[in-house]
């Protein structure tokens, strides 16, 4: 016969022996973080405009000049790649204003990680570089 004690210390040996449970239904940080573009739900990734919207900003906010416009925007493997044509140096008159293309590269989530001044040119000139 068995008393209760007997049955508490079986059943805790038991408990100990067992395997813990695993809830795999919870992600974690890093989880989240390798998850391709394609697997992440679309209403977490930005709209292009979105994207377009912030890199403007963000640039601006770093290189102290302001984007006027936007001459190329591809989304690319590992995020967002843009070139953006900014004013460094107003002249009178307009046309001979100096002008600034900066390549702007953008992570999938439209987060600025790196720039480079890629031409320097006058306004009113034509593009030299082949007829774009």
């Amino acid at each position: 016969m068995t008393n209760a004690k007997d049955t508490s210390q079986s059943q805790a040996s038991r408990k100990s022996q067992d395997p813990p449970e695993i809830d795999d239904t919870e992600e974690t940080e890093e989880t989240q973080e390798t998850r391709s573009d394609a697997d992440r739900p679309a209403a977490k990734r930005p709209r292009p405009m979105e994207v377009l919207r912030e890199a403007r900003a963000q640039l601006s906010e770093l290189t102290g000049l302001t984007p006027e416009s936007v001459s190329s925007f591809v989304q690319t493997e590992d995020g967002w790649a843009l070139e953006v044509e900014v004013l460094e140096l107003e002249r009178v008159p307009d046309t001979m204003s100096l002008m600034a293309s900066y390549q702007v590269e953008l992570d999938l989530d439209g987060q600025l990680t790196g720039y480079r001044k890629v031409r320097r040119y006058e306004r009113g000139r034509a593009d030299a570089r082949g007829g774009h």
